[in-house]
């Protein structure tokens, strides 16, 4: 009984840590036209306290593990794939993912141990047949893991202290609170459910539900008729927009696997992550409804780092040294 009371708290009284994406046409406040042309203004902010809570980070190996649930064509995962294989990519040509990604190394855990440099892919499982059905609820999300780490052939390998599980859902699967401003969310399994406590991350293809929230920018909302999309740069709406959440998520279980490391705010339940302080920041001059400045190819496509092969558009990460966000493509004035 008091371990069922255990979980009733637990999943009554805690959530998944959740990327949204602000609304395209939310209004500038007055900080950000103050500030807009300086390059440290990014998202900083004397008032924003990122504290370390003594709780574990990720600083061994990371080996992420895709769970590709539902339809998803062999290029939709090859752009996926080398998103994450150019996470540790340093010979990419900058700005590059490497370098983004060098900023969440400078979190460390209380020994003073850095997050892992090394992030791979690991196993991936596929269920094309939704065998949890087309629409999940949060815990729903924890039963398809549980299929992938406990299925009869090859199942995930259980890898608790560097393995990131994550559940990536197609374009016909609805997950509770997708498109209400939530794109994808990051917590731990519940050994009730599971067996084990895993970090996970949860991010979905918004290409036919959403695309204006969650695809943002290569997607805009059809209420407002001036605002025009960017192309993307691997020809994917869907796919090119879940590159920055699943950056964003990614960055978050590295920094924040078990909620009780890196956060700002007292409250544990509802924390403000590396990520969520620069959610919609892609380059200088970034803040409020405005993207910051991004480069464009030769076919007009958008981006603002280099992967191995690819490009892609991933939003920064704050930089709790200097107290603003940061990326590789930043300009100097």
């Amino acid at each position: 009984m008091a371990a069922a009371l255990s979980f009733f708290l637990l999943f009554f009284f805690t959530a998944p840590v959740i990327s949204w994406r602000p609304w395209p046409d939310s209004p500038r406040n007055a900080t950000a036209d103050l500030f807009d042309g300086s390059k440290k203004y990014e998202g900083s902010s004397e008032f924003v306290k990122m504290k370390y809570h003594m709780g574990p980070v990720l600083t061994g190996n990371i080996t992420v593990y895709p769970i590709w649930y539902g339809a998803w064509r062999n290029s939709q995962k090859r752009i996926i794939r080398e998103f994450i294989s150019s996470i540790s990519a340093a010979g990419s040509r900058p700005p590059s993912v490497a370098s983004w990604w060098r900023t969440v190394q400078q979190y460390t855990d209380q020994t003073g141990a850095n997050i892992s440099r090394s992030v791979r892919i690991g196993a991936e499982k596929s269920d094309r047949f939704y065998a949890h059905g087309k629409t999940l609820t949060r815990l729903s999300v924890q039963s398809v893991i549980k299929s992938a780490v406990s299925a009869a052939t090859r199942p995930l390998p259980v890898n608790p202290r560097g393995g990131v599980y994550l559940l990536l859902t197609s374009d016909d699967v609805y997950v509770q609170d997708f498109c209400n401003n939530v794109c994808g969310f990051h917590y731990f399994t519940f050994p009730s459910i599971v067996g084990y406590t895993l970090p996970y991350a949860w991010v979905g293809n918004s290409a036919k539900l959403c695309p204006g929230i969650c695809a943002y920018p290569f997607s805009v909302p059809k209420y407002i008729p001036n605002l025009k999309a960017v192309k993307s740069p691997n020809g994917d709406v869907g796919v090119d927009g879940m590159i920055s959440v699943i950056a964003h998520e990614i960055a978050e279980v590295a920094t924040n696997p078990l909620v009780n490391a890196w956060y700002a705010g007292g409250d544990p339940v509802f924390p403000v992550e590396i990520a969520d302080l620069c959610e919609g920041i892609y380059g200088t001059g970034g803040g409020g409804s405005y993207t910051g400045q991004m480069m464009n190819d030769g076919q007009g496509a958008t981006y603002n780092m280099n992967g191995i092969r690819r490009r892609f558009l991933v939003q920064w990460v704050w930089n709790h040294l200097v107290s603003y966000c940061t990326g590789p493509n930043a300009l100097d004035h």
